[in-house]
């Protein structure tokens, strides 16, 4: 019978097995990968990978959803939160961004592999992405209604935009591992909270309107 303890220990080893296959995927893609590469990865031989993953489509299926999983969690904090707008913006590119740091190739295989799963995979893990944007959108719509942002604002493009950003910018930090993350994050945020304008030619135009 499995102790508590014996089904850490599998968990601790899945675990390792689902991070050597976001590995593999990551750098040859689904089509070029074998569960031998991904073995070899992990450091066993090919048979035992069958005790995580019974198929090469399943361990993708795995490294998707562990990629996405909690970052969207972390999504759900930030708009349940009482932080103003500049505020939730900036949480959500840092989770965001950090999310490649941490996870990087997970999420990397996630967002440019998951075509490849067979459908109903594929729209548990829309589900999952498609709740991240409709939250990030509502964030846009607070900052709306509160002021902070033009009544004229397009919420639903505003979000997409910002996701897009993020994942140009998280392909960037998978590939360079010292790439400067803190630097990355004001400047993303600045830019959307401030655009490309220089701010003191807008408030000249403000005054010379009043």
């Amino acid at each position: 019978m499995a102790t508590s303890q014996d089904n850490n220990r599998y968990q601790h080893q899945r675990l390792q097995a689902i991070r050597a296959a976001a590995s593999v995927f990551a750098e040859k893609g689904f089509h070029g990968a074998s569960t031998r590469d991904i073995a070899a990865h992990l450091g066993i031989k090919q048979g035992s990978l069958y005790y995580y993953f019974k198929s090469k489509e399943e361990a993708l299926g795995e490294v998707c959803r562990y990629g996405i999983e909690e970052y969207v969690e972390h999504m759900t904090s930030i708009a349940e939160s009482d932080q103003p707008f500049e505020s939730k913006l900036m949480a959500t590119i840092t989770s965001h961004l950090t999310s490649y740091r941490e996870r990087n190739e997970a999420l990397k295989v996630h967002n440019d592999e998951r075509l490849y799963l067979p459908e109903e995979k594929r729209a548990n893990l829309k589900k999952l992405g498609s709740r991240y944007r409709q939250q990030l959108e509502g964030i846009f719509e607070e900052g709306v209604a509160d002021g902070a942002l033009r009544k004229s604002l397009d919420c639903h493009f505003a979000a997409q935009a910002v996701i897009g950003m993020c994942n140009a910018w998280g392909d960037i930090i998978v590939r360079e591992p010292e790439f400067d993350l803190f630097d990355t994050i004001q400047k993303c945020t600045d830019m959307i909270l401030n655009g490309f304008r220089e701010r003191r030619n807008n408030e000249r135009q403000t005054e010379s309107a009043a």
